[in-house]
């Protein structure tokens, strides 16, 4: 079905090839999965597939790519629009329309289909990615989550014989990701569908997979076989790894069944939590074993590139991190937040103190961005109290409480704005009273390779929110938010994220992160806190919360129930 002969991608510019001599045949039918850390060309050999490479996005394509016969250098992506269905990493730049159920039978119009036949297809689809209820909604008030839902409803509409996804589950919740990935092997299995897959949470992904094909080796053969020698892999496979198994699991209900003597070795010994586990080895941790937010989109506090002034999150100088407030760092009481009919958050009760690590889950359209927001003070309450480091947020100049508390929100490119990686970190520096310098060490640290003169938008989404993070890890607020902040990392830039946001907590910084990586709050979070319907519905030690949690349960504790272990790392530990 899909045909690479030799092919090579170089950009503008670009001191190496993004894809070097790519040779391999997809069979019609399969689930191929693409791994390889942050940069290595998943992206262009997914491009290369729909025509977007290079006909969209320029540079130089050498060899031939050929997609059910039809060559994607005489044939532009429209023309291949019956043929391959393609969803990118960010799913705001695939809409077209303004409501759910216009955008599922776009790509249908633009084909020239019956409308009977349009009519079912959007029913079907409504009804296979639960999106019955928000059939009406306008997509802007979508959760991120949701969003991707419906960009991924609306290439399957058309029954494309080639579907191109980047990062599909990245915003979603952990029931949602399997209900999506279920759908892709119904469509592989009775259909025969093929599937092109780049996606960094393996721990979701890697049993569906027919094929894994590992970036940028080339190297293309079964799941287990690939695992076996991929530098990035999943927490399943790191114990594997760690214990000896042969063959490797791919699931945890292989683990479990291999896992007895494992756990008979740990019966008497005690999981150490992360921070103890930090100073033992600087926090980087296990490369291999780490890993619903409303979308609120571009707010006065956050204008995009081209918006003609600074953004707020950035705009005064930080203070030390020091808790002066008598009390929690964050005290919310009985906050209600309500959206035109929407009852976002109600009775909200939220207590954190410096030095703390909390993780918000819940699935999406939960209400955790908008309780991110309400801390930053973007959105105002309906009703409650919320206090951060003794200010009332919405009430309070923004020059103030940039002071106290920084934003990375969900879409980086909101805190992004300078031509060059190298103009974005001075900048940084100017705006946190920084030495010259900082933010660039900063982002050697979480986004190693990258040059000064690198444009923050030919980077991948992983790459841009590395940027992003560490623009606002420059001022070193005494209170951090994180929405969906290992979007698009892969293990090890994710290990990296782990190790400084543990050095902030031991120098007194709170952290509240929304996140749907169970992986990352297994490794990071003190305390884990699940909104459900705008409620807070448990909240208590992370170990506590997720092993009783079938959705919100780490690899590790799957596989080691009922005994509270989390990570690999801490197995490691205390063997």
């Amino acid at each position: 079905m899909i045909r690479f002969e030799n092919v090579s991608v170089t950009y503008e510019g670009a001191a190496a090839p993004a894809l070097r001599d790519v040779d391999l045949t997809v069979p019609e039918g399969e689930l191929v999965l693409l791994v390889g850390p942050s940069g290595v060309g998943k992206s262009s050999l997914l491009g290369a597939v729909s025509g977007l490479v290079p006909h969209f996005t320029g540079g130089t394509l050498t060899g031939r790519v050929t997609v059910g016969g039809r060559d994607t250098r005489t044939h532009k992506p429209r023309e291949l629009a019956d043929l391959v269905g393609t969803v990118g990493q960010d799913p705001l730049a695939h809409f077209v329309t303004d409501t759910v159920e216009d955008e599922l039978a776009y790509g249908m119009e633009s084909l020239g289909l019956a409308p009977a036949v349009m009519r079912r297809r959007v029913e079907e689809t409504l009804d296979l990615l639960g999106l019955a209820e928000l059939r009406n909604r306008p997509i802007a008030t979508l959760s991120g989550g949701q969003q991707q839902r419906v960009a991924i409803g609306s290439v399957l509409t058309p029954h494309p014989r080639v579907l191109v996804l980047d990062e599909p589950t990245s915003a979603l919740d952990p029931s949602a990701a399997e209900d999506v990935l279920a759908v892709l092997q119904r469509l592989v299995h009775d259909l025969g569908t093929t599937v092109l897959m780049a996606e960094h949470r393996l721990e979701r992904v890697v049993q569906y997979a027919d094929q894994v094909l590992l970036l940028p080796d080339g190297r293309m053969g079964p799941p287990a076989e690939i695992m076996a020698v991929s530098p990035v892999h999943p927490p399943v496979v790191a114990l594997g790894r760690l214990a000896g198994w042969d063959p490797l699991p791919l699931t945890v209900r292989d683990a479990r069944r291999r896992a007895t003597a494992l756990r008979d070795r740990l019966a008497d010994r005690t999981p150490r939590p992360p921070r103890a586990l930090a100073g033992r080895d600087g926090g980087a941790g296990e490369a291999g074993g780490a890993g619903g937010a409303e979308a609120a989109g571009p707010s006065a506090a956050s204008p995009g590139r081209g918006s003609g002034r600074r953004p707020l999150f950035r705009r005064a100088r930080t203070a030390p991190a020091e808790d002066t407030a008598p009390g929690p760092l964050v005290d919310v009481r009985a906050l209600a937040v309500r959206r035109g009919r929407v009852e976002a958050l109600r009775r909200i009760d939220l207590r954190v103190r410096a030095g703390e690590t909390v993780a918000l889950m819940g699935r999406n359209g939960a209400g955790k961005s908008t309780l991110l927001h309400t801390l930053v003070g973007t959105v105002a309450p309906t009703s409650g109290a919320v206090r951060v480091a003794g200010r009332t947020p919405h009430t309070t100049d923004p020059r103030a409480l940039i002071r106290q508390v920084g934003l990375v929100p969900q879409e980086p490119r909101d805190l992004l704005y300078a031509e060059t990686v190298a103009a974005e970190c001075a900048a940084a520096d100017a705006d946190a009273g920084a030495a010259p310098g900082t933010c660039r060490a900063l982002v050697a640290e979480l986004l190693p390779g990258v040059t000064d003169s690198t444009h923050p938008r030919d980077l991948s989404e992983g790459q841009r929110l590395a940027l992003a993070l560490s623009v606002v890890l420059t001022g070193r607020p005494p209170l951090l938010l994180l929405d969906e902040p290992t979007r698009g990392l892969d293990y090890a830039a994710k290990a990296r994220l782990v190790a400084h946001l543990r050095t902030l907590a031991a120098a007194g910084h709170a952290t509240v992160l929304a996140t749907h990586d169970v992986e990352l709050t297994a490794e990071l979070a003190d305390r884990v806190v699940i909104v459900a319907g705008g409620e807070v519905v448990a909240d208590g030690p992370t170990a506590e919360v997720v092993v009783s949690s079938p959705a919100f349960s780490p690899q590790v504790a799957k596989v080691l129930a009922p005994r509270p272990w989390l990570t690999v790392e801490q197995v490691e530990a205390a063997l």
